[in-house]
């Protein structure tokens, strides 16, 4: 073997190793148990990661409720946003915050991800029936949000972050695709209130949430506390 096989040989013997390694870092993550009712049996930083709504559960969304015992209008009013702003709405569904959130940025957009092609027709349809402009629908994975770096003003995510199978994967995405300075505002439901109605999979408390976006880079802002069943944090890139 000539000197140059040996080098090229080496060298894809490194890319190997280096592949190898960062699979196996990946896999440190996670941990696999015997599953909890609604869960994965998945689990991320002490967290079992639930089971995914899917798309059966349009209507859930949609319900005629869902304003006053969530008061989703104060969560809409209460985003930092501008005008102009790039919004990212990460398991946006059936759009249901996408389009109430594009209403106050007129000269900007907001992108509507979901990993679910049915949410994502539906998005669509509702951008045609009332003539949308400025909702773009996105097709995620499990693993990436797919927008690009440093485009994004403010992603928020609404009682979906719980069910990512790859949080810190997708964490990563997210921080890679906002601005310096730009925000994160999670939604989830309170762990710490029993009184909430919703299984304890599907919530998540505020250490915990402060915890997994801390080893991301995001800072922690300020806890709203003005929604009746959910937290609402405010985290900001550097």
């Amino acid at each position: 073997m000539t000197i140059r096989a040996w080098g090229y040989a080496l060298l894809c013997w490194l890319v190997w190793s280096v592949a190898v390694e960062a699979a196996e870092s990946r896999q440190d993550l996670y941990e696999q148990r015997a599953a909890n009712r609604d869960g994965t049996g998945k689990f991320y930083m002490g967290r079992e990661i639930s089971h995914v709504m899917g798309h059966q559960g349009a209507g859930w969304l949609e319900r005629p409720g869902r304003e006053r015992e969530e008061r989703t209008d104060l969560l809409i009013e209460r985003l930092p946003l501008n005008a102009d702003s790039v919004v990212a709405d990460i398991g946006a569904g059936t759009g249901y915050f996408s389009f109430a959130v594009a209403e106050r940025v007129p000269e900007g957009k907001v992108l509507a991800v979901d990993i679910q092609p049915e949410m994502l027709a539906i998005i669509d349809e509702k951008k045609r029936a009332n003539g949308v402009t400025n909702v773009q629908p996105v097709k995620g994975t499990i693993t990436d949000p797919a927008l690009p770096s440093a485009t994004v003003d403010l992603i928020f995510i609404v009682d979906a972050y719980h069910e990512f199978s790859h949080p810190r994967e997708m964490g990563e995405g997210m921080f890679t695709a906002l601005k310096p300075g730009g925000r994160i505002v999670l939604i989830e439901y309170r762990m710490e209130d029993r009184s909430v109605p919703i299984k304890r999979l599907h919530k998540m408390s505020e250490a915990q949430a402060k915890k997994e976006m801390r080893v991301l880079g995001f800072q922690w802002v300020e806890t709203g506390d003005f929604l009746p069943q959910q937290h609402f944090l405010v985290f900001e890139k550097p």
